[in-house]
């Protein structure tokens, strides 16, 4: 059986690659070697050589793990946050009635 290969969109494949980008700024900026941020996440060198290099096969908590270690898990709560959803927020505002019935005092008899 043949392995599938499957390529990103270019927006996601670039925004994998600046995720790397920044990470390994990070690192340097705190005098990491690759071995230490590795060893303290409990991933390899080689997987976080992956990440920094813009790969896409770091798993979700490996990638927090790396930001919680560099001290920038906060940033990571941004994502895919409902709040700065405005397309959802549209699509949420349409599906509501036009019209709402006005409660009145009876309706709350059994």
């Amino acid at each position: 059986m043949e392995a599938r290969v499957t390529s990103l969109p270019l927006e996601v494949g670039t925004a994998v690659k600046q995720l790397g980008e920044n990470i390994r700024l990070a690192r340097v900026r705190r005098q990491m070697s690759q071995d230490e941020l590795a060893e303290a996440c409990q991933i390899t060198r080689k997987t976080l050589y992956a990440l920094e290099n813009g790969k896409s096969g770091a798993t979700v908590g490996t990638v927090f793990s790396v930001l919680w270690k560099l001290g920038l898990l906060g940033t990571a709560t941004a994502l895919a946050n409902p709040e700065a959803d405005e397309h959802g927020k549209i699509l949420e505002a349409a599906r509501r009635p036009k019209r709402v019935r006005p409660v009145t005092e009876n309706d709350n008899d059994f």
